[in-house]
């Protein structure tokens, strides 16, 4: 009798595990680091910033990018009084997915008198990517945070558009233990429809956003950024949203542009983008 050969099993991909802890505390009138643990590929490193400027802290993906079934998670925290940047030397990359989602988890705590910028540069989105992300931020009553992300939906060096893929993309934030604010984004089946329709993206090549959270009046602010033309909006007291849809090239200027306005007229920050954008 005849024997039929079993077809061998698929590889198994090896995926990566990893992500990072990193809490500061405030040390008479200097931020220092209270608290640091790292798995690989995450890894945080400390340039020397810039004069007047926090103490800085680099989220490096030593892979390079992050690829289907990936998973990093960040727990950052701010004890009372101290103030840091956070940010990354390159854009990150989301590869072409197998079928696995890729997926990270960022928690944030914020203590009171203290303040947090949360300014990675953008997030590549490849065709064919499938990324699922979660960001939460605790801010104490009188806790101050600059918030940006940036997606970019395909490769612009390479002519490449996302075509298809998967996005779910899910913030929280909450100050002194209310929710004050929820945002999510889901494109699945019809992510190239909706990203074409004209009351969708429009054909963007990227979308941008901008959160400030401060407990004083942010009117003035709002208005500053409507006239650099930025969409932004009071949500509520003490919180402001600023959107983009476009130009990559374009949206990381008016991005950039608006992050240095905040920087100085809400944080007392240089009106500069950190030398991680521009090195």
């Amino acid at each position: 009798m005849a024997m039929t050969a079993s077809r061998p099993a698929a590889p198994a991909h090896q995926r990566a595990r990893g992500g990072a802890e990193l809490h500061f505390r405030r040390s008479g009138a200097a931020t220092r680091i209270a608290h640091l643990f790292q798995a690989s590929p995450a890894r945080i490193l400390f340039p020397t910033p810039d004069p007047g400027e926090a103490p800085l802290a680099a989220l490096v993906n030593t892979a390079g990018g992050l690829a289907g079934g990936d998973s990093l998670r960040f727990d950052l925290r701010l004890g009372p009084g101290a103030v840091a940047t956070l940010s990354t030397p390159a854009a990150e990359k989301v590869y072409r997915s197998l079928g696995p989602a890729t997926r990270i988890d960022v928690e944030m705590e914020v203590g009171a008198g203290a303040t947090l910028e949360w300014l990675p540069q953008e997030t590549i989105l490849f065709d064919g990517a499938r990324l699922e992300r979660r960001i939460a931020v605790s801010l104490a009553p009188d806790a101050r945070l600059l918030f940006a992300e940036m997606l970019v939906f395909g490769r612009r060096a390479r002519g490449e558009v996302m075509q298809g893929g998967l996005l779910r993309d899910a913030w929280r934030l909450s100050r002194g233990g209310a929710l004050v604010w929820a945002d999510g984004l889901a494109l699945a089946e019809d992510l190239a429809e909706r990203r074409a329709d004209r009351f969708g993206f429009g054909g963007a090549e990227a979308m941008a956003s901008l959160v400030l959270a401060a407990p004083e009046p942010l009117t003035p602010l709002r208005d500053a950024l409507r006239e650099a033309g930025a969409a932004a909006s009071l949500i509520r007291p003490g919180l402001l949203l600023a959107r983009w849809l476009g130009d990559a090239v374009a949206l990381r200027d008016a991005l950039g542009a608006a992050i240095c306005l905040l920087r100085a007229r809400a944080l007392g920050q240089p009106a500069r983008l950190p030398r991680l954008w521009t090195s």
